[in-house]
C-alpha cells in the first residue's frame, strides 16, 4: 500500500471517528390489577429522552421537539413504531424506531463523545456500551452497543448478563439486547458484551460491560391490629377471646400482644387495673406465653368495662388507648359501712 493510499484511508476513518455511548429503553411494567375482568389496554405509551451534553436537537416521529437536556424528556405517544432522531455535535444524525407498547416506559439515554482518530488497521476497535445507571423494578432495559470497526469482516456479539435469573427479552446475538428487571429489586444486573470479528485474533476481540441497579422496593407497613375486644364481658366469655389470642401468638412468635383495658362509668376504682392483669395472668399461666410477649395498658374509662387485645408485629406502632369516658365523669359505687370498717 502506498503512502497516498495509507493517509486517504486514515482521513475516511478519521472522518467516521466518533464514539457514542446509546443507553437504554426501559419499559415500565404495570402492575395489573388483582381483578377478574380483563383490563382495558392502555390507550397510549411513553418515550423518555436524555443527552449528555444536553441541547441537541431531537425530532421525534419527523417532529422537531426543540433540544434535548440531561433531565428526561418525555412524550405520550400512541402504541406502535416511533422514530427519535438526534442531531449530534458533529452533524450526523443518530436514528433509532422504537417499538412502543400501551402502557409502558422506553427511555432513551444517549452519551456522546468525540472519536480520536483510529489506526488504519482494523483492531484493536473500540466498542461503547451504554446502560442506564437506574431503574425501577418492572421496567425493561435495553443495552445497547456501537463499534467503530473499519474491517471487513461481518461482527460477532456474545452476551452474557448476570444475575442468572435476569432474563433476556430479545436481542442475543445482535448489538442490543433487552432485558426485565422484574423481580430483581435491590440488585444490580451486570450485561457483559464480547465483539470479534471471527479472525481469532486477540486484538479483534473486545470486552465491555455496563450495569443497572435496580432499587428496593419500598417497605410494606405491617400495622397493628385489633384482634378482638370484649365490652361488659363475663370472664368466661374474655377467656375464650384469650383463648383464640394465644393460638395467634403461638403461631408467630415475632409478634407482641397489648392488652388495654377499661373502667366503667361506674366500676370501683382499679377495675381497669385488675382487668389487665387477669388477662396477661390467664394468657402466662394457662396458655403459656412468654411475660415478655404482652404488654397491659391503663386505658382510662368508657362507659362499660371493657378489654381490647392487640396484635402487634415486630417494628409496627403500637396502639394507643381510647377513652370515651374523663375520669371527672366517671361515678363510683358506695362502700357499705361493712366495707368502711375493714
Amino acid at each position: 500500500m502506498d503512502s497516498s493510499t495509507a493517509v486517504n484511508q486514515h482521513s475516511r476513518v478519521f472522518k467516521l471517528g466518533f464514539a457514542l455511548i446509546v443507553a437504554i429503553l426501559c419499559c415500565l411494567v404495570c402492575a395489573a390489577p388483582v381483578a377478574e375482568a380483563k383490563k382495558k389496554p392502555a390507550k397510549y405509551g411513553t418515550i423518555k429522552v436524555q443527552t449528555n451534553p444536553a441541547g441537541l436537537p431531537v425530532e421525534v416521529d419527523g417532529k422537531p421537539e426543540g433540544q434535548t437536556s440531561s433531565d428526561w424528556r418525555a412524550w405520550d405517544l400512541a402504541p406502535g413504531v416511533h422514530t427519535v432522531v438526534i442531531i449530534l455535535p458533529n452533524g450526523q444524525r443518530w436514528t433509532r424506531e422504537i417499538i412502543l407498547e400501551g402502557g409502558r416506559i422506553k427511555c432513551v439515554a444517549l452519551n456522546y463523545r468525540p472519536a480520536q482518530p483510529i489506526a488504519v488497521s482494523p483492531c484493536p476497535f473500540p466498542v461503547n456500551l451504554s446502560a442506564p445507571s437506574t431503574v425501577n423494578d418492572g421496567e425493561v432495559i435495553t443495552y445497547t452497543s456501537d463499534v467503530t470497526y473499519s474491517g471487513t469482516s461481518a461482527l460477532n456479539y456474545t452476551w452474557t448478563v448476570s444475575p442468572s435469573n435476569a432474563k433476556v427479552l430479545s436481542g442475543s446475538g445482535t448489538p442490543t439486547i433487552t432485558v426485565d428487571s422484574t423481580g430483581l429489586a435491590g440488585q444490580r444486573i451486570v450485561a457483559t458484551l464480547v465483539v470479534d470479528d471471527g479472525s481469532g485474533e486477540p486484538t479483534c476481540r473486545q470486552t465491555v460491560q455496563a450495569s443497572t441497579f435496580i432499587p428496593p422496593l419500598p417497605a410494606r407497613e405491617n400495622p397493628a391490629r385489633e384482634f378482638d375486644v370484649c365490652c361488659d364481658c363475663s370472664f368466661d366469655d374474655q377467656k375464650a377471646r384469650l383463648d383464640n389470642l394465644a393460638v395467634e401468638l403461638q403461631n408467630d412468635q415475632s409478634t407482641t400482644s397489648y392488652i388495654i383495658a377499661y373502667g366503667g362509668r361506674t366500676s370501683r376504682v382499679g377495675q381497669a387495673d385488675r382487668l389487665g392483669a387477669r388477662a396477661r395472668d390467664y394468657l402466662v399461666s394457662q396458655r403459656g406465653i412468654d411475660p415478655a410477649r404482652i404488654v397491659v395498658l391503663n386505658g382510662g374509662f368508657r362507659e362499660d368495662d371493657c378489654v381490647e387485645l392487640w396484635i402487634v408485629p415486630s417494628g409496627a406502632t403500637p396502639p394507643r388507648p381510647r377513652p370515651t369516658v374523663q375520669p371527672g365523669d366517671t361515678r363510683r359505687p358506695r362502700e357499705t359501712s361493712s366495707r368502711r370498717r375493714q
